[in-house]
This record gives C-alpha cells, sequence and structure tokens, in this order.
C-alpha cells in the first residue's frame, strides 16, 4: 500500500473550479497538453512549443520499495505552466496546430488512490465533462490541425467515450499491458467538408 504525503490538498475531480492561469498566457506555442499532469508521456517536459495545462498543481511523495528502488519513496510533480479546466480552455480559436488530450479515466478511487494522485480523476457528470474537452479541444485546433486523444479503458470503454464527441478518428493503437490504453489521432474537419 502507498502512503500518499501531498504540498497541497488535492483535487478531489475535474469538475472544481480551477485558479486562473498562473504566470503570463504564452501565445508563440503549437501544441497544447490541457490535462498534462507529470508530463509522463513527453519525451520532452520542458518543450518550447507546448504549453503544459492542468487543473491542479501538487506535489506527491509515495512510500515505494518496488523495482529496487533504494530511496523508497517515489513524488510526482504536477507543475502545468498554466492552469486550466479543459471544458473551458482559455485560448482562441484555432490557436494550436497540435492537442494532446489525455484527461483523467478513473471515476471510482478511494481516497489515497496513487493511481487517482497521479493521474486526475472524472466527476461524477464525467460524460458532459468530456463532451465539453472534446468540443474544446476541436475548437482551439487550427484548420487541419490534429487531436492526439490517449484513453485508459480501466473503468470506462473507449467506445463510450467517443460516442461523446461526432468526430471520428483517423486512426488508432491499443497499448499497454492488457491492451487497455488507446492512442486515437483525429484532425479538425475541414469546415466545407463538416458544414
Amino acid at each position: 500500500m502507498h502512503d500518499i504525503e501531498q504540498s497541497e490538498p488535492a483535487a478531489p475531480a475535474v469538475g472544481i473550479p480551477v485558479e486562473q492561469s498562473v504566470g503570463p498566457q504564452r501565445t508563440d506555442a503549437r501544441v497544447l497538453d490541457p490535462c498534462s499532469g507529470g508530463r509522463m508521456m513527453w519525451f520532452d517536459r520542458q518543450h518550447p512549443d507546448v504549453i503544459f495545462g492542468d487543473c491542479r498543481r501538487e506535489t506527491l511523495t509515495v512510500t515505494d520499495n518496488s523495482r529496487g528502488n533504494a530511496s523508497g519513496t517515489r513524488t510526482i510533480r504536477i507543475e502545468p505552466d498554466t492552469l486550466m479546466d479543459f471544458r473551458a480552455l482559455p485560448y482562441p480559436d484555432g490557436a494550436f496546430k497540435l492537442v494532446a488530450f489525455d484527461p483523467p479515466h478513473l471515476v471510482h478511487a478511494g481516497p489515497r488512490s496513487w493511481l487517482a494522485a497521479k493521474y486526475g480523476r472524472l466527476s461524477d457528470d464525467w460524460r458532459e465533462d468530456l463532451r465539453q474537452g472534446f468540443a474544446e479541444c476541436f475548437r482551439v485546433l487550427a484548420s487541419d490541425g490534429v487531436l492526439v486523444f490517449k484513453w485508459n479503458e480501466t473503468q470506462i470503454k473507449v467506445r463510450e467515450v467517443l460516442a461523446l464527441t461526432p468526430h471520428a478518428p483517423l486512426f488508432g493503437h491499443t497499448s499497454g499491458k492488457a491492451s487497455g490504453t488507446h492512442w486515437l489521432v483525429f484532425m479538425r474537419p475541414n469546415a466545407r467538408l463538416s458544414g
């Protein structure tokens, strides 16, 4: 079992209000990750072309003696460039060439859950949250912009999530121990074809 220490209280779910942005809003970035968490999927966690956003800012330390971890602890830092709510992105239409959308995928998790601390947790109204999230991600994409969507089926099947957006993915791939993580690629619909 993991013991969790937090530097600040964790947000209980996605549906809570977040503070306004921390620091100036960048306008030079080409890529947005509105749910960046600990930036675990990024090779360059400080890439200058990316705005890393999240609805929380916190540092979590857990007891971890696995995999030969000599220190006996593991720490994750959630340090977004900008605090934001993926359901109401603070950017104009068409601002980004690429959006990486990796929202929380857990609805049910205990108050001391390491997975919820690491990845975040959806609210009870997760369908509406994700519907708004997809709409916002497509809104801030430039014409012919690309949305990369990552989803883990631990609690909610990907088909249930895809039903929340009118746009179909172009292609995708499953990965993970049980092939439960889906990577899906969308392209913003061309206005003359979608209207």
